[in-house]
């Protein structure tokens, strides 16, 4: 099932995302409904389309399928050494080298991810193996080790005793901390110079480390960041999350384009602070998360198309751009799939 606006729910399709899939992996860009074949494939939507099928946990028809094959893509993004590569071309041919970039970083929590929640011995199994390689190496990025750190969380739900999960979690909290130091004040509370792309798993991150590593400090702040970044984030009762261009202090609302992959990580780390502290507030951020795709937002409209249930790739001020890529169709399955908690 799916959570449409004002608490009517209908079934979960699937419709788009075979249409962007192959016996490869998924597309990344469309040009409305139709696959850019040109464009290619990305690790990063692929690791994206086997978190959500995961979560997804068989409630859908074709989310097994949709799990292997995202597997299968991210496992052959993957070096020896745990490095991960991005860009594939239509043609099947790797475009470029492998990194610790953040195709490394949402490989690692999608690995997580399924070695923590899939049903299929097969995936726990090769996720676990993957995780473990991968967690070998470090990143400089800080949303590429937050990504990590959030696969690290993933297993250490299941086994609290792993070191490696424990070691990535941990390095990602401790780095966090330190740019806090460096760049915090009264007036901008957040720990670098501007808001920029996926926000939200920096306090997502703090939560986690706190709760899953018994670090209460960490715990704290998160919810503080958190919190800062709904309420800088909403406008006139809704969310007006940070546009492509970024958001520093002084900057005024509403910004544009907006993204949805900025609603779904806020999703995520709602879904977090409430699964963690149950208190109903993150429950309410949640459903704001979930009522920006439903029209809930600075232009009032939808963004997501009912007939292909894929999702719009961004909130212009003129409107959603009509584009349905892998990204946005999956950002808001996401945020609107059935959730159980973390």
């Amino acid at each position: 099932m799916i959570s449409i606006a004002n608490g009517v729910r209908q079934p979960m399709r699937l419709d788009h995302l075979f249409t962007l899939a192959d016996s490869r992996g998924i597309l990344e860009h469309a040009n409305g409904t139709v696959p850019r074949l040109a464009h290619g494939y990305c690790t990063d939507d692929n690791a994206r389309l086997l978190m959500f099928a995961v979560r997804d946990a068989g409630r859908t028809q074709g989310s097994e399928m949709l799990a292997h094959l995202g597997m299968r893509f991210v496992l052959d993004a993957q070096d020896p050494d745990g490095r991960v590569r991005n860009r594939m071309a239509f043609t099947r041919r790797w475009t470029d080298d492998a990194s610790t970039d953040d195709c490394w970083g949402r490989a690692v929590w999608a690995f997580g991810t399924a070695a923590a929640r899939s049903s299929d011995a097969l995936l726990r199994h090769r996720g676990a193996t993957a995780f473990e390689r991968s967690s070998r190496v470090s990143s400089p990025w800080t949303r590429a080790r937050c990504f990590a750190a959030l696969g690290a969380a993933e297993i250490l739900g299941v086994d609290p005793t792993n070191d490696s999960a424990r070691n990535v979690l941990a390095e990602a909290a401790d780095r966090i901390a330190e740019t806090v130091l460096e760049h915090e004040s009264c007036a901008w509370p957040w720990p670098e110079r501007a808001l920029t792309y996926a926000n939200a798993v920096i306090p997502e991150v703090l939560i986690a480390s706190g709760d899953l590593l018994n670090r209460p400090r960490d715990l704290a702040r998160g919810l503080e960041l958190l919190d800062w970044l709904f309420l800088t984030e909403t406008f006139d009762g809704h969310l007006s999350v940070t546009p492509v261009g970024g958001r520093k202090i002084g900057d005024t609302g509403p910004g544009f384009d907006q993204q949805p992959i900025e609603v779904a990580a806020l999703a995520d780390a709602a879904h977090r602070a409430f699964s963690v502290t149950g208190d109903p507030r993150w429950s309410a951020d949640f459903d704001a998360c979930q009522s920006w795709f439903c029209g809930h937002n600075d232009l009032g409209v939808e963004m997501f198309d009912r007939a292909t249930f894929g999702g719009y790739d961004g909130l212009t001020p003129n409107g959603p751009n009509l584009n349905q890529g892998a990204e946005s169709t999956l950002a808001m399955l996401s945020t609107l799939q059935e959730r159980t908690p973390a």
